[in-house]
């Protein structure tokens, strides 16, 4: 678990800063809007996190067909790092109202990140990204 959030709170990091993204929803980060409550509450920040890219779904469909490490799967749990579209997986079914409500846009990739190298791990986002 600490491996998990600590890339993950490294991908956040990272992608916060890249200028294709256009926001980072992850409660490590100091941008969160709920990081103070989750630093209370919390040793470590998990290792899922989602974010929305500039250019909606053309580009998030674009990143989820660049990623090489990643695998393209719905799953949590697991030792490998993994991304997916939530409007084609767990908000398939919801309204435009509905994703509204609960912040997913049509470019958000949720991410579950895994136990890899860090710095392989970043590789393949701005690989990715390009």
């Amino acid at each position: 678990m600490e491996r998990g959030c600590a890339n993950a709170l490294a991908v956040a990091q990272f992608l916060e800063k890249h200028a294709k993204v256009a926001k980072v929803h992850y409660p490590g980060l100091k941008s969160h809007p709920d990081h103070a409550l989750a630093k209370r509450q919390m040793k470590g920040f998990g290792s899922m996190l989602a974010f929305d890219l500039k250019g909606g779904l053309p580009a998030a469909r674009r990143f989820c067909d660049r990623v090489q490490l990643f695998l393209l799967a719905a799953s949590l749990g697991g030792p490998e790092s993994l991304v997916v579209l939530p409007i084609y997986s767990s908000h398939y079914n919801m309204s435009a109202e509905e994703l509204a409500r609960v912040s997913v846009t049509p470019g958000t990739v949720r991410v579950s990140v895994g136990l890899e190298d860090t710095e392989d791990l970043i590789a393949d986002l701005k690989q990715a990204l390009s």
